[in-house]
């Protein structure tokens, strides 16, 4: 997979791609992740990118010839599954969605700004919009790197035991089960004797209730 974000503050994204699992995929070659500045396909010689609103009103907007030649520019190259533009009035992001993500060969992430992109980028351009939740950031780099995060680590071979990703939270419209390691007693307060028992059955059983019991407590609605 590659993933291709278009942003104007690119070294906002340096450090979040540059460790752990994230920078193992790109090592091992199970995703390539290259971050675009849009400075650099502006139109003047300022760099400019951005400019007031058409009927006044506070704020700046991010122009559409500069992102419109970078777009292309990376079309011209190879064609994209989705060119998604990170907003806070697009669909609401969920695990089915990532799922359905993951399984994608190139995805293109547009980075909104002080009031957002051009209208007329969203219509010719962008395919699909994605809110990671109802509130609003400076700009859509974090959200950008919440999507990508959440895509990289459903790839196969990123995570040592890709069945670790099978049973987090959301998968199966559940919230994960508690979870336990060293020591089995601490100050009085111990691991569950099931889940020391190895009776395999009997322990996904326990997991499932837990699982179960904790989505009714804390979001009901995913029942539903």
């Amino acid at each position: 997979m590659r993933i291709d974000i278009l942003t104007c503050v690119p070294n906002l994204l340096d450090s979040f791609f540059a460790h752990s699992i994230l920078k193992r995929a790109q090592q091992a070659n199970h995703v390539e992740v290259v971050v675009h500045d849009i400075r650099d396909y502006s139109t003047n010689k300022h760099r400019t990118i951005d400019d007031y609103a058409f009927g006044g009103g506070a704020g700046m907007v991010l122009q559409i010839e500069p992102i419109a030649r970078c777009i292309r520019a990376l079309q011209g190259e190879r064609e994209y599954d989705e060119i998604i533009y990170l907003t806070p009035d697009g669909e609401q992001m969920q695990q089915r969605m990532v799922n359905q993500l993951s399984l994608k060969g190139n995805l293109m992430m547009l980075c909104g700004h002080y009031k957002g992109v051009d209208q007329r980028v969203r219509d010719l351009f962008v395919t699909k919009e994605i809110s990671i939740g109802d509130y609003v950031l400076s700009g859509g780099e974090l959200a950008a790197a919440v999507l990508s995060d959440a895509i990289i680590r459903l790839i196969p071979g990123v995570l040592n035991d890709e069945t670790s990703a099978l049973t987090d939270s959301f998968q199966d419209n559940l919230l994960a089960p508690p979870v336990y390691s060293r020591p089995a007693d601490f100050e009085g307060h111990q691991v569950p004797e099931i889940l020391m028992s190895g009776h395999e059955a009997k322990i996904e059983e326990w997991r499932y209730e837990q699982s179960l019991k904790r989505t009714k407590e804390r979001r009901p609605d995913l029942l539903q």
